[in-house]
């Protein structure tokens, strides 16, 4: 009953709900999902029946906000800024582009993504409510596109299915026995490796302290002994005047 009267309320304020529902890219593309961003499908196609200088925003919610979501409640406002989700604002809206951003069909070559959550600079930063800052948690999250023409909403798709972002794996929950080694072992390893490396490091500093001292030689001298030279005069020789007398 609820969606039939959230559709009744859209035709009866002129807005065109599309059957479009926002998807993750290709699987093909890695990084879909990380700790704190998401990869979607641009809005291709979807909006080219739309009339007008139309603005194309994509609202970020949890899906106990879905139901109750207010279309009439704009980009920029308390209720729709980044800095307060999820706890003081349940969704808010970010990534506004024109029509002319998402033709159809789309040029080749053209990046047809959008990355939730890429920007980094501006978490805290509230005059930019509509900041495409990273998710604060694992989710679950629910998006949809809506179009509006100036603050008034004219078109809008489906809302996604929940979204559930990575989690980071604590150390204790990965597995050590697969690869036939336990924790402990690995713990000892990585002991016994560093103590390898100080006692190479030890006799590097010996074996250089050793060359330096052999190639600088001894610090200190020994004082030469005096050489004493004795004269000897033999008896049997005689001065050659001597023996002519």
């Amino acid at each position: 009953m609820l969606p039939l009267l959230l559709l009744l309320l859209a035709v009866a304020h002129g807005q065109d709900e599309s059957q479009y529902r926002p998807k993750l890219a290709s699987s093909s593309l890695g990084g879909l999902k990380t700790a704190s961003t998401f990869v979607l499908e641009q809005p291709r196609c979807v909006f080219d029946k739309v009339q007008g200088d139309i603005v194309i925003w994509l609202v970020v919610a949890v899906p106990k906000a879905v139901p109750r979501f207010n279309n009439s409640v704009g980009p920029g406002t308390p209720e729709r800024a980044f800095q307060g989700f999820p706890t003081s604002t349940p969704a808010y809206m970010t990534l506004n582009s024109s029509l002319l951003h998402y033709p159809c069909p789309s040029p080749p070559g053209d990046i047809t993504v959008l990355r939730v959550g890429s920007e980094t600079n501006c978490t805290k930063n509230k005059e930019r409510p509509t900041c495409n800052g990273p998710l604060p948690g694992p989710g679950p999250y629910q998006v949809k596109f809506l179009a509006l023409n100036g603050s008034e909403p004219v078109a809008e798709t489906s809302w996604s299915e929940p979204i559930t972002l990575r989690t980071a794996r604590p150390f204790s929950s990965i597995p050590t026995m697969g690869s036939g080694h336990s924790a402990g072992m690995i713990a000892l390893t990585a002991i016994l490796s560093i103590l390898f490396a100080v006692l190479l490091a030890g006799l590097l500093a010996m074996l250089v302290f050793w060359g330096s001292d052999a190639c600088g030689g001894s610090s200190t001298f020994t004082k030469p002994e005096m050489v004493t030279v004795h004269r000897y005069n033999t008896h049997h020789v005689y001065e050659q005047s001597a023996a002519r007398l």
